[in-house]
Formats: C-alpha cells, sequence, structure tokens
C-alpha cells in the first residue's frame, strides 16, 4: 500500500510506514492526516503485521502541523477535529493514539526535527528512537495552539507534570539528549533505523498474544486504579492463558527453551 504522502512496505512481519512530503518537512496537512489514519486502520487489517516502525522521509521526522496551509483552507478544520462524542478520538488525535491502540509493537525513528504534531504522532509509538542530532519540541503554544492530538495520554506517564508544563509553556527545542533526560525519547543512538529494526526482531521472539496483552493491560491501567488494573490483569492472562499461541509456547520451552519464539498466525 502507498499513497503520496505515507508509504507502507510490510517486510518479515514488520511494517514500515514513512512519512512522506520532504519538500515540507514531512509537515501534517490534512491529507497527510486521512493518509496516516488510513495506514493505521489497514495495519490494523492485517494479521500478518508483528510490529510497526515509523519514520520519516528525507531525514527529518516531521516539522508538525502545517499551519499555512490549514489557514489557507480553515473549512478543513471541521472534519479535522469534529467528533461525535467528546470522549472519543478525532482525526486529528487517531494519528497519535491510533498507534497505542494496534496490538502490536510500535517504534518511533527520530530524525532532523520532530515538532508539535510531529512529537504528538512520536508520542503515539511505544518506544522513541532518537539520532544524536534530531531536534524536539512541543511546539503548539509558538502558533497560538494548545496540544490537542491525543499525546498528553502518553505525556503524562512520561515526566512530571510540572516539566511537562515546562516545555509546552515554552515551545522549547530540545536537544536528543535532553529529550532523553526528560523520558521523551527511549534511546539515542547513530543509527535509529537499524536499532528499530533490532527491536522489533526481538519483540517478535515472543508471542504476539502476549505482547498484545502487555500493551492492552500497561497502556489501560497506567494511570487507573489498583482495582482497574488488578481486573484487566487477571482478564488479559486468561485470554492468553487459554490461546493457541500460549500452548505452543508452553511446548516450545519444554522441548527447547533456547529455541526463538515462532508464533501462529494470531493476535490476542
Amino acid at each position: 500500500m502507498t499513497t503520496e504522502l505515507v508509504t507502507l512496505d510490510i517486510r518479515d512481519g514488520i511494517a514500515y510506514v514513512c512519512l512522506n512530503r520532504p519538500e515540507k518537512m514531512n509537515a501534517l496537512n490534512y491529507a497527510m492526516f486521512v493518509a496516516i489514519d488510513k495506514t493505521i486502520k489497514h495495519i490494523a487489517k492485517n494479521r500478518n503485521i508483528k510490529a510497526v516502525i515509523v519514520s520519516g522521509a528525507e531525514g527529518n521526522f516531521s516539522s508538525g502541523l502545517d499551519v499555512k496551509s490549514l489557514a489557507n483552507d480553515p473549512i478543513k478544520g471541521i472534519p479535522l477535529l469534529f467528533k461525535w462524542l467528546p470522549g472519543n478520538a478525532n482525526l486529528a488525535q487517531r494519528v497519535s493514539v491510533g498507534w497505542q491502540r494496534l496490538p502490536v509493537p510500535v517504534i518511533a525513528v527520530l530524525q532532523g526535527c520532530c515538532y508539535g504534531g510531529g512529537m504528538q504522532i512520536a508520542l503515539g509509538a511505544d518506544v522513541r528512537i532518537a539520532e544524536p542530532t534530531t531536534r524536539l519540541s512541543i511546539m503548539e503554544a509558538k502558533w497560538g495552539l494548545l496540544p490537542d492530538m491525543g499525546g498528553l495520554a502518553s505525556l503524562r506517564q512520561l515526566m512530571s507534570k510540572d516539566k511537562a508544563l515546562h516545555l509546552t509553556y515554552t515551545a522549547q527545542v530540545l536537544e536528543s539528549e535532553q529529550a532523553l533526560n526528560l523520558g521523551l525519547v527511549s534511546e539515542v543512538v547513530n543509527d535509529a533505523m537499524t536499532r528499530a529494526q533490532t527491536l522489533a526482531e526481538q519483540y517478535m521472539q515472543t508471542s504476539p498474544d502476549a505482547l498484545a496483552a502487555i500493551k492492552h493491560s500497561i497502556n489501560r491501567s497506567w494511570s487507573g486504579s489498583i482495582r482497574q488494573l488488578l481486573s484487566r490483569e487477571s482478564l488479559s492472562q486468561i485470554k492468553v492463558l487459554v490461546g493457541k499461541n500460549r500452548v505452543i509456547a508452553a511446548i516450545r520451552q519444554t522441548k527447547d527453551p533456547k529455541k526463538p519464539y515462532r508464533p501462529r498466525q494470531g493476535w490476542w
């Protein structure tokens, strides 16, 4: 599946998603929001995909919202922000929280600039790998806006409220090591794509049912009550224990504990 603004290449169980608007540093216009949303939905329907790597074309992840394009066509703001119920995710929010709802690990490869809406998309990933020259910012306040793409769902789990407020108030541009110290990125390496591929392959050695259950449980329970956490853990464990991949994993461990896990198709 390939569109003008987002490319999707599936190889060996890994979905490589690339934001593809390099002439604008992969800035987000309305059409790009639509393309990302469609790509996430496409991945969700493909049971052969076991991990996702999200990157940006030609050395930048994303410079954020293309404010000029939306200012020139403000009518596009209506479908971008519209939602049937206040608690539902609108199109702008789905390009961030959509990655969290996929039942597979999602890794963001961050290069060049990762600003504003680009940072919100990256926050939707499970792991963020940055290169030393990457620059990151929660930049919406610079344009008189507030972060409204759902990235706060992850940000509140990554750092204290005062630090999140400071970064949002100031729209400060961070170097990758600063972002690492604050928890905005998971690792800083010279070759982020190679590291992301290594991690994806490592994750794929374990049961896809277990990974899906772990991601679901942690994302839903991280900021919930202890009762919600305990209930969700128990329900998730039961589903995994009765699943066909759990039985296969147990047999494999008995026969050869060092052999990499090769799951049958099927998600939790």
